[in-house]
């Protein structure tokens, strides 16, 4: 497992207190599990996602990251439509212990109310958040 001061946590994305983060580009938003998780999950070895086309509220599990250590539920930080999953997962789980931000993600929606994303956490208060579960 990482140290907090190891982690890698893009300053542009927001976080939530489950750990998923959320990359938003215009009208979509890219979706998946930040470096605190993956570390904690430790070596991945199945992702489940979801369809494209599936619809999801904010908070439900949208799906799973199985590891040698456990499995862990993946829960939507925003309610939207899902439009892409990253389809290199299914051959390649690995690929969201190695960089969890760009060859890692794991869904691409469609948001249904961009002010959710306000909602959700930035780098500094997700730090903390991290910093107190020490």
């Amino acid at each position: 497992m990482k140290e907090i001061h190891e982690l890698v946590l893009p300053e542009d994305l927001r976080y939530t207190e489950s750990h998923e983060w959320v990359r938003v580009d215009g009208e979509t938003a890219r979706i998946g599990i930040s470096d605190y998780a993956q570390s904690q999950l430790g070596d991945i070895v199945f992702v489940e996602l979801p369809q494209v086309g599936d619809l999801f509220e904010k908070g439900q599990e949208f799906g799973t990251v199985e590891s040698v250590k456990a499995v862990a539920e993946v829960y939507m930080p925003v309610g939207g439509e899902v439009l892409a999953v990253n389809e290199g997962l299914a051959d390649q789980p690995e690929q969201v212990n190695k960089d969890p931000y760009q060859v890692g993600w794991m869904v691409e929606i469609k948001p249904k109310d961009l002010s959710e994303v306000d909602a959700l956490m930035g780098h500094d208060a997700y730090l903390d958040v991290l910093k107190g579960q020490e």
